[in-house]
């Protein structure tokens, strides 16, 4: 009996959700969240902990799921601190320019929050940004490293 109405039932309900319209960033938010990104990732390869500490949320959690040789599996975290820190010590200054990789494509914005794919020369990070008083911040990324080349 149920499954005569299935059909009129999932009608109904897409017809309910939002228009993906909805969800469309103005220039001006698509421009700042870019503009975030790739300040957290061309800071990485300037060596700038200003540049980066700028792109971030001073709560911001970035971390990575990484198994060991026994297949167990943990998660690392850094703080803003921990990674503004890094940055400074300029570990990515040593990348040539022909070499570095700085690819954002901007997943979808929603109201006050995005989420970002961002492509590096050694690893993919996922970011979650947030608009904060007109600027946005990043406030989450989850992030792995790419394999190395043979």
């Amino acid at each position: 009996m149920m499954s005569r109405w299935l059909p009129v039932i999932l009608i109904l309900g897409a017809l309910t959700l939002p228009a993906a319209a909805d969800s469309k960033a103005s220039p001006e938010d698509e421009a700042g969240i870019r503009a975030a990104a790739l300040d957290y990732m061309e800071s990485y390869y300037e060596g700038n902990g200003e540049r980066m500490e700028r792109a971030l949320h001073p709560h911001l959690a970035k971390r990575i799921a990484r198994t060991d040789a026994s297949g167990k599996t943990r998660l690392d975290q850094m703080s803003a601190l921990e990674l503004v820190q890094i940055i400074r010590t300029g570990s990515g200054k040593n990348i040539p320019k022909e070499k570095q990789i700085k690819n954002v494509t901007i997943l979808d914005v929603y109201d006050n929050m995005a989420t970002v794919r961002a492509e590096m020369l050694e690893w993919i990070d996922y970011m979650h940004l947030a608009k904060m008083n007109g600027q946005w911040k990043i406030v989450n990324v989850l992030w792995q490293l790419k394999p190395k080349p043979q």
